[in-house]
C-alpha cells in the first residue's frame, strides 16, 4: 500500500516520512529549476540537508541536556535514524522523473508529482486514523488534514507558475 511508504514501524519514522513528503513537495512547488532532473536533485539535496540538520539538532540537544559529549555509539545511532525523511519521497520523485522522460513536460510532471505527494499524505492520514482507532468521521478529518498540506502546495505551485 502506498501509505506504507510514509507509515513506519516507529513514531519517529512515521513523523519523518510525513515531514519528508511535505518538504519534498514544498521544494517541487517552489523550484525554479530548468528541468525535472534538476528539480529532483534539488529535492534530494534539500531532504538530505533537512535530515542532517535534524540529526545535528538532536545531537546538540543531547549534549546540552546531558552536559557532556555524546558517545560515538550515540552519534552512530543518530546517523542511522530518520532516513524516512528522504526515502518517503521516492514515489513522487519517480513520478516526476518518469513523466518528464515520457515527454510530458516539467510543469505537468511537477503537478503530477505534487498530486502523488498529496495522495500519499491522504493515504497516510486515513491509515493513521485507522491505527489510532478513530471513527469513520474522524478518519475522514485525519485524511483531509493530512492531504491539505499537499493541496496547499499544489495551489502554491499554480500561483507561482
Amino acid at each position: 500500500m502506498p501509505g506504507r511508504l510514509i507509515l513506519q514501524p516507529t513514531e519517529e519514522g512515521t513523523a519523518a516520512g510525513i515531514y519528508g513528503v511535505i518538504v519534498s513537495a514544498a521544494v517541487m512547488a517552489t523550484s525554479h529549476a530548468h528541468s525535472a532532473a534538476a528539480t529532483a536533485v534539488a529535492v534530494l539535496f534539500a531532504l538530505v540537508v533537512y535530515w542532517s540538520a535534524e540529526r545535528y539538532a538532536r545531537l546538540v540537544a543531547e549534549r546540552i541536556h546531558d552536559g557532556r559529549r555524546p558517545a560515538w555509539s550515540v552519534v552512530r545511532r543518530e546517523l542511522s535514524r530518520g532516513w524516512e525523511i528522504v526515502t518517503a519521497s521516492a514515489l513522487p520523485l519517480a513520478v516526476l522523473v518518469v513523466l518528464d522522460l515520457l515527454g510530458v513536460g516539467q510543469y505537468p510532471a511537477v503537478l503530477a508529482a505534487l498530486g502523488c505527494s498529496t495522495g500519499l499524505l491522504c493515504l497516510a492520514g486515513w491509515e493513521i486514523g485507522g491505527r489510532g482507532r478513530l471513527s469513520a468521521a474522524e478518519r475522514v478529518v485525519s485524511t483531509v488534514v493530512a492531504g491539505s498540506f499537499g493541496v496547499a502546495l499544489v495551489v502554491l505551485k499554480a500561483a507561482l507558475h
